[in-house]
């Protein structure tokens, strides 16, 4: 759990909860939230998904008290945001990583940040090294690179040491080494206790990031719950068997109930039947099995099940490499969707308090 300046237990995990209840948000005719009600607890990192123009980021904007809601509310531990006596020690957060202006020198925009807060002068170089800038802290940001931006935006969001941390596409413009990077420290920074949102459309990288998801479309909550059960809800799972005696195989397994589909590279896929019981029946039988797996469906599988009939934008079919055309998921029934519910890295330094030092 995480710890004062004294080295004492703070009571993170009770305040630190970020709730939003009934969020509603218009832009002239425009409705870009629509009752959006969740909640993000301590102790996870939740991710935060939906198609573009889906509200996301106006939702985090919301939260922040940047735009004024609608209706509804939000709250870090029962506290709206604008009300938080030290925001940035509460709360750290990066929308916008060209926010900075372009010739201010990364250490001196820490500099003016700690000194509005009240922090130490000496954590904006404890930041700066956990980020991976202290080589380049005296470069003016102009000449960063958009991921030194996303750098420099979450040392501002850790410059006060919060117990929670709200992050639109953290992951932009990173390399290779910044997105594991960011991905073992989140993950770290859960682990201490902290509340942890955060958006991406790098759906392979949230599927190994977060545990728990929030999705929206159009502006409403489609679905909330742990990685592994919405995967399991909407993606798509089956026994994927290959053998000599395939045809006698796939005729036992029809014969229990289950449905088959053969590929191209001559195995079958069986939906309806555990994979126990497939190898059960060819052991029954002598059959040989060259193959037998579960397969199941990727985060990005069930996230286009899911968010089909909310896709705002939707692109055209595009041919494959068998020449056959993919098309986006249907906005039909055949679709499930959901109703709005009625490392290895340094922990952040401890804050110090007090002004300049």
């Amino acid at each position: 759990m995480p710890t004062d300046a004294s080295g004492s237990a703070t009571t993170t995990s009770v305040r630190s909860m970020i709730s939003a209840v009934g969020l509603s948000k218009h832009y002239g005719p425009t409705l870009a939230v629509d009752q959006l009600t969740f909640d993000v607890k301590p102790g996870h990192v939740t991710g935060f998904l939906g198609p573009n123009g889906s509200g996301k980021s106006t939702t985090m904007r919301l939260l922040l008290g940047l735009d004024r809601p609608s209706a509804g509310s939000s709250t870090f531990g029962g506290t709206p945001y604008h009300q938080l006596q030290h925001p940035l020690r509460e709360v750290g957060a990066l929308l916008d990583a060209a926010y900075v202006h372009p010739s201010r020198k990364a250490r001196h925009h820490l500099w003016g940040l700690a000194a509005s807060n009240g922090i130490a002068k000496k954590r904006v170089d404890e930041v700066l090294g956990l980020v991976g800038l202290s080589e380049v802290a005296n470069h003016r940001v102009k000449t960063y690179s958009l991921g030194m931006k996303q750098r420099l935006g979450i040392a501002a969001a850790l410059l006060g040491d919060p117990h929670t941390m709200i992050l639109d596409e953290p992951g932009n413009g990173l390399d290779p080494e910044g997105i594991r990077w960011i991905r073992d420290f989140l993950a770290y920074l859960a682990k201490q206790g902290r509340t942890v949102f955060v958006s991406s459309h790098l759906l392979s990288e949230m599927a190994l990031m977060a545990d728990q998801l929030v999705v929206i479309g159009q502006g409403r909550l489609m679905e909330e719950g742990s990685v592994a059960s919405i995967v399991d809800r909407y993606a798509d799972k089956y026994v994927r068997v290959r053998s000599p005696q395939l045809e006698q195989l796939v005729a036992l397994v029809i014969a229990k109930g289950a449905t088959s589909t053969m590929t191209p590279d001559r195995a079958a896929q069986l939906r309806g039947v555990p994979v126990e019981a497939v190898g059960e029946l060819a052991a029954a039988n002598n059959i040989v099995l060259h193959e037998l797996t579960n397969e199941s469906g990727s985060l990005e599988e069930a996230f286009l099940n899911l968010t089909g009939v909310a896709q705002q934008y939707r692109t055209t079919a595009v041919p494959t490499a068998a020449g056959q055309a993919t098309t986006p998921p249907p906005s039909s029934s055949s679709v499930p969707s959901v109703s709005p519910p009625s490392g290895s890295f340094p922990p952040p330094p401890p804050m110090q308090t007090g002004g300049r030092s």
